[in-house]
């Protein structure tokens, strides 16, 4: 028995990181929305590791940012330490990364989601979803209420029937203790939504008073702080230190001895996990050559003593976690707060979905986050936000909105999803990007912020300012084509001392600045006309400058994947009656259901044989068409 509380245009199922961009981005679109979570309690959790950024990962949040999304804008206030990695590589693996005080971000977020106009949260278990001729009609919580809706998104994260194990204890639940969504799977496979199950795990959480410091090394934030973003005033500030402890011989031998009582090696987990970041016992077993493995130690926040143990997740007993804990040095007597342990949960299938993120099954119904198997915070929010608008533009009669491998990320994130599918949770790699060198985080602004202003989720104030920079990099780049820089014996101890020849005559700047050696400060002292520019733009000079041949290069490789993405393929195209095409290509092909050629040769299983025949087939149709139409 059901009864009517309220009808809204989108409904989104999840609370998560993908739930929230999704609900903000529709909500500030126009669309009437109403976010669904288990507890209010756990908004914006971050049940795993308490940062945001990391290794392409922090690409993810700048791309988020400059769409107009919220999770830069929260990961900045709520920053305790700052950190960008791959310094010492090429600037397009340059990664933000942030320490996070876990509670403040989630009180940031629900005041934030408290505050949206058109924004509604309620505390409810969603179990059931309706459709009416194959489109979204409702959704349905568990104490009866019914929700009329236009769309809906499911942000479920790990909590669908979610099962924790610790050793050989297994028990109902989701992270955190919170219990899980228990009824909405059998309601979305009825719907023909194809189910898995993937696992992932969480380390323990630890006592600061029960680490010795003094024999781990400290891991200080970066003394210039860069902020998520681009809309900042100021960079957060760097509040505390991490420190890195070791596991040894001793760590690893209570770990092999107690294997047999891990879950995962005992069969009871069935699950698949993440390949990129797989358990201390895991570890252990596949790298077994190497003496030691890492342990980040880091704080849970500012007005907390829990520390949390990243490189340690476990899904081995108590007492098992205990005794590997405290045979390490720095942690002889560890106080344990909250145990470490591996959950297994329901997701979808991401080739049931379109670049929308649309089931191609239910009209209407959108899949985001963990839920696509995904693994990660901010692969979650992205698909969240691209979720969220194209549900309100659907409604609202609007051309859907997606992203191609060339523009973002977040684009090769879906269409990875959309087109390969996943076999283990996907996690965002900058190596996953064809184009990397003209993907980077810093110049997500460049390459996104015309299309949020567009979208409407960027205001018109920083839309004026953000082509403001885009100007100033403009006037400087002339600018330093224009300047000579005279010889001198200052000049030459610089070039020598950094490696490079020194000069004869007068030399332009510019071809100094493509120097590998020199950078845009080390010319400032030479540059008697420099004017006074924010760091974001010089940075942009200098990496325009220097990798202008490179870019180029890319950017000719972009032409001609949008040379297939334009040859659009009909929809319900009979690839089991092209001739040429392979088997295992057909079955594919029919399977995914490609928009374009493009898209059709990513597809795993498709080779370059297989596109020539559609190519072929596609060309004779054509042709065939043409002259039915001139008879």
């Amino acid at each position: 028995m059901s009864y009517y509380l309220a009808s809204y245009d989108v409904a989104v199922i999840g609370g998560g990181h993908a739930g929230v961009e999704a609900a903000v981005a529709a909500a500030r679109l126009g669309a009437r929305t109403i976010l669904f979570t288990l507890t209010l309690d756990g908004i914006a959790n971050l049940p795993c590791n308490p940062s945001i950024g990391g290794t392409a990962k922090g690409h993810l949040v700048r791309e988020i940012d400059a769409l107009g999304g919220v999770m830069g804008i929260a990961a900045d206030a709520n920053t305790i330490q700052s950190r960008m990695l791959n310094l010492g590589k090429g600037p397009a693996v340059h990664s933000l990364r942030a320490q996070i005080d876990r509670r403040a971000y989630h009180d940031y977020i629900k005041r934030l989601l408290e505050e949206q106009p058109l924004l509604d949260i309620r505390q409810a278990e969603v179990t059931a979803i309706e459709t009416e001729c194959g489109k979204i009609a409702a959704v349905r919580t568990r104490l009866g209420a019914r929700y009329p809706v236009k769309a809906a998104i499911i942000a479920s994260g790990t909590y669908l029937n979610g099962e924790i194990h610790v050793g050989e204890i297994s028990y109902p639940g989701g992270p955190d203790g919170v219990a899980p969504a228990a009824g909405l799977s059998a309601s979305l496979e009825e719907h023909g939504i194809h189910l898995r199950r993937f696992k992932t795990g969480t380390p323990s959480r630890v006592h600061r008073r029960s680490i010795d410091f003094s024999q781990l090394e400290e891991q200080k934030g970066d003394e210039k702080v860069v902020p998520f973003s681009f809309a900042a005033k100021e960079p957060p500030k760097n509040l505390v230190s991490c420190h890195i402890a070791y596991t040894n011989a001793e760590t690893h031998r209570i770990i092999l001895e107690n294997l047999d009582k891990s879950p995962i090696y005992s069969g009871r987990i069935h699950a698949i996990g993440p390949r990129y970041c797989p358990s201390i016992e895991d570890k252990i077993v596949r790298f077994s050559d190497k003496p030691r493995h890492q342990c980040f130690v880091e704080p849970m926040g500012l007005d907390t003593e829990e520390m949390y143990l990243q490189g340690l997740s476990s899904s081995l007993p108590e007492d098992v976690q205990l005794a590997f804990l405290r045979s390490m040095n720095g942690f002889e007597n560890i106080q344990v707060m909250r145990n470490a342990y591996a959950i297994e949960y329901d997701c979808c299938d991401p080739l049931d979905l379109r670049a929308t993120l649309e089931f191609r099954q239910v009209s209407g119904l959108y899949g985001a986050g963990q839920f696509n198997g995904t693994s990660g915070y901010e692969e979650a929010a992205a698909q969240g936000l691209i979720a969220g608008i194209n549900a309100a533009r659907k409604i609202q009669g609007k051309e859907p909105f997606t992203l191609d491998r060339s523009t973002s990320y977040i684009g090769t994130l879906i269409d990875d999803l959309v087109t390969k599918g996943c076999s283990d949770p996907y996690r965002m790699m900058t190596s996953r990007s064809e184009f990397r060198l003209l993907l980077r985080q810093d110049n997500a602004d460049e390459r996104l912020t015309p299309l949020g202003y567009e979208l409407g989720l960027i205001s018109e104030e920083r839309y004026r300012s953000f082509l403001y920079k885009m100007e100033q990099i403009a006037a400087e780049k002339a600018r330093i084509t224009q300047v000579s820089i005279p010889p001198s014996p200052e000049l030459n101890e610089l070039l020598v001392s950094r490696g490079t020849s020194p000069v004869k005559t007068g030399v332009r700047m510019d071809d100094l600045l493509r120097r590998p050696q020199l950078c845009y400060a080390d010319l400032s002292p030479f540059d008697k006309e420099r004017p006074v520019l924010p760091d974001a733009v010089t940075e942009q000079v200098e990496i325009q400058m220097k990798y202008e041949g490179y870019i180029r290069k890319q950017l000719a490789e972009v032409e001609e994947l949008r040379r297939l993405e334009a040859q659009k393929l009909p929809q319900n195209l009979p690839f089991d009656r092209i001739d040429g095409l392979r088997l295992e290509a057909r079955e594919k092909l029919a399977r995914v259901q490609p928009e374009s050629v493009g898209q059709a040769s990513r597809i795993s299983g498709v080779n370059p044989a297989d596109i020539s025949a559609l190519l072929v087939w596609l060309t004779a149709h054509k042709d065939q068409k043409e002259e039915t139409e001139n008879d």
